[in-house]
């Protein structure tokens, strides 16, 4: 496979995918910056759930992470939240691009929350993955998702100080909020202006 500037530009070939950088993690790692992109899938939640705790363990100066997090499963999430919870150190959280459904738990587990100036929330339940199986099976994979959706309510509400009610309707109408509309609504503290 020829590299990205090895490619003619007639070349209809898909692109490899990209290549993770060793020199840029490592630049990250020391400087206690963490970047979330992408659904919160189980792997990518136990990465960076194992890089927080390297950080922690590091010191307890103040984690940086950057987030881009679209859905994701909800057992994934609480990977995130409890790695977090379990820090020493706190962790301050920047959305960069559109954070939403069960993505919101892992950005209101964060000491401190930030936006960009075109970043975008959605307030929405997170999609449920059809578990198949007994009847039985069924029932229970549905009550872990209402007991998992309930503790996102409540991360939510307690992290912008919105009660239960007005929490349960933005996530069933899809609420959009840009980031003044996240500030009214308390999910973030401030715009990053550089």
């Amino acid at each position: 496979m020829r590299a990205r500037y090895d490619r003619r530009p007639d070349d209809e070939s898909p692109m490899p995918p990209a290549m993770p950088v060793p020199w840029l993690d490592e630049q990250l790692f020391g400087r206690r910056m963490v970047f979330v992109r992408g659904p919160i899938e189980p792997e990518m939640a136990s990465r960076t759930a194992a890089t927080l705790l390297a950080l922690d363990a590091g010191g307890e100066e103040p984690i940086t992470m950057h987030m881009s997090a679209e859905q994701g499963t909800l057992a994934a999430v609480w990977t995130l939240v409890d790695a977090i919870d379990a820090l020493r150190a706190p962790v301050h959280v920047t959305a960069v691009g559109e954070v939403s459904a069960a993505a919101l738990g892992v950005f209101c587990a964060a000491a401190r929350r930030s936006a960009f100036a075109h970043a975008r929330f959605r307030l929405s339940e997170p999609k449920v993955s059809s578990p198949g199986g007994t009847a039985d099976q069924v029932v229970a994979e549905a009550g872990r998702y209402l007991r998992d959706l309930e503790d996102l309510i409540l991360r939510i509400c307690a992290a912008t100080g919105q009660p239960r009610s007005r929490v349960e309707d933005d996530l069933q109408a899809g609420r959009f909020l840009t980031a003044p509309d996240a500030i009214e609504y308390g999910l973030i503290s401030e715009i990053v202006k550089r």
